[in-house]
Formats: C-alpha cells, sequence, structure tokens
C-alpha cells in the first residue's frame, strides 16, 4: 500500500522519537544470537537519536557490548486498541555516548526523567546513544512505509550556536515564561492546561512535558541559533495569544 497524499511520515516519525518515554529495546545474545527483548527508559539527542541510560549488569547491556546491533520499538500509547496508534521501529547501532557529548546527553536524559537524578552516579551506569539505520513506521491502514535516517533525523551541521544557548534558553522558560509553555500546549498544540515545562531545543522545535505526558512544538522554520530561536519562541507566544 502506498501513503495516502495528506500524510507526512517523516514528521510523524520524528514526532514519536521527541515525544517517546520507553520503549521496547531488542538486543542479540552473545554466541546463540537469539533476539532479547526489554522495556527501557530513553530521551532524546538534539538530533533526535534515542539516549539509554542503562546498567552494565543488565543483560540487554551487556548484549549491547558485545554486539551493538539493536532496534528499538516505540509508539503512541494510544487508549483503546493498541494497534489502531502509531508505531515506529528503529534499526541502527548502540554504543556508550562520546565523552565529549556527555554533559549534553546527561542534561537532556534527567530533564526528561528527573527521578534519574537518584541513580545517574552509580559506578554501573552509562549513558548509550542509538544511531540508527532506518525505520519501518507504521501509522494506520495505507500508512506503513520505511525511512532513511535523514528523513527523520534533524541536522546539527549548522546549529552550534543553538546547542550552546539551549541549557540557558530552556531554564529561561521554565523561569520566567511558563505561561507561555502552556499557551504553546493549550492553543497551539490542544492539550489540556497543565504545569508544562520545557524539557529540550532543537534547530526544528521544542520538547514540553507535565508529569507522564509530552508534546512536540514544531518550529514553521528550521531555527540554527541562540537568537533566532528567541525570536521563533517570541511568535509562536504571540500566534497563542492570538487564538485566545
Amino acid at each position: 500500500m502506498q501513503p495516502t497524499a495528506d500524510f507526512d511520515p517523516a514528521r510523524l516519525a520524528r514526532s514519536l522519537l521527541r515525544r517517546s518515554r520507553q520503549g521496547a529495546l531488542a538486543t542479540l545474545m552473545p554466541g546463540s544470537g537469539d533476539p532479547y527483548c526489554s522495556l527501557v527508559n530513553l530521551a532524546s539527542h538534539p538530533d533526535g537519536s534515542p539516549i539509554l541510560l542503562i546498567s552494565r549488569l543488565a543483560l540487554h547491556t551487556k548484549n549491547i557490548l558485545a554486539d551493538g546491533r539493536v532496534s528499538l520499538m516505540l509508539d503512541e500509547r494510544a487508549a483503546g486498541d493498541p494497534l489502531e496508534g502509531a508505531r515506529v521501529m528503529l534499526a541502527g547501532h548502540a554504543g556508550v555516548a562520546a565523552d565529549g557529548e556527555t554533559e549534553l546527553v546527561r542534561r537532556r536524559y534527567l530533564a526528561a526523567h528527573p527521578s534519574a537524578e537518584a541513580f545517574v552516579a552509580f559506578k554501573d551506569f552509562s549513558f548509550f546513544r542509538i544511531r540508527p539505520t532506518g525505520a519501518h513506521l507504521v501509522a494506520g491502514f495505507g500508512r506503513i512505509v520505511d525511512l532513511r535516517p535523514e528523513q527523520f533525523l534533524t541536522d546539527l551541521g549548522a546549529a552550534s550556536d543553538l546547542l550552546e544557548a539551549e541549557p540557558g534558553a530552556v531554564t529561561h522558560m521554565n523561569e520566567d515564561h511558563r505561561e507561555a509553555m502552556n499557551l504553546y500546549a493549550t492553543r497551539l498544540l490542544g492539550a489540556e492546561s497543565a504545569d508544562w515545562t520545557c524539557i529540550g531545543c532543537d534547530p526544528e522545535g521544542m520538547d514540553m512535558q507535565a508529569d507522564r505526558r509530552t508534546l512536540r512544538l514544531d518550529f514553521p522554520e528550521k531555527v540554527t541559533d541562540g537568537s533566532g530561536l528567541r525570536r521563533m519562541l517570541v511568535r509562536l507566544a504571540g500566534e497563542a495569544r492570538g487564538k485566545g
């Protein structure tokens, strides 16, 4: 089946990557090659690739260290029949996060999972990152498509200034602009009013969270630096107020 004309698979896959907080991780058992599946918590790197915080004592971590090939299933957790909701299966390679990005992945993971602060410093825990090689998206009848990484990951090639400004921007939004966060959620995204917080920004949008609920606010155009991000957030706040 070919996707219908109004279906944007890349956008849906990106949204699932950004909004998902848990997934089913499949790894390979050393020696036998048998598949092993486990439930893991995750957050997203600025490019959209999954970040894991896992213990080297866990079987799935031992499997990854022996063979980094993995798959990760993410779904919308839709009410009713779960097979009616969208889901995406990522294939890729998992490995320990590079030394140069430890602070970035730690910050983004803890923003998504604050309770992990209690054990993030344990010696057996490490941050891992899955680098996707492809994705299989299923979003209903006639909406099944394979995607290449460049179709659902965010290009960070020109966004070094934005990545440097992101921590301060997230803190600023959460400390001084909670009203705007609620406006984004309720008037632009149709969500219920809640204590929405910003947990990350990237060139293509902002991730928001309230308790276990997550939202993705897509930007109408890409931003690549701190000043562009500020202008975009002001613009979207104005649009949200205009919908009142």
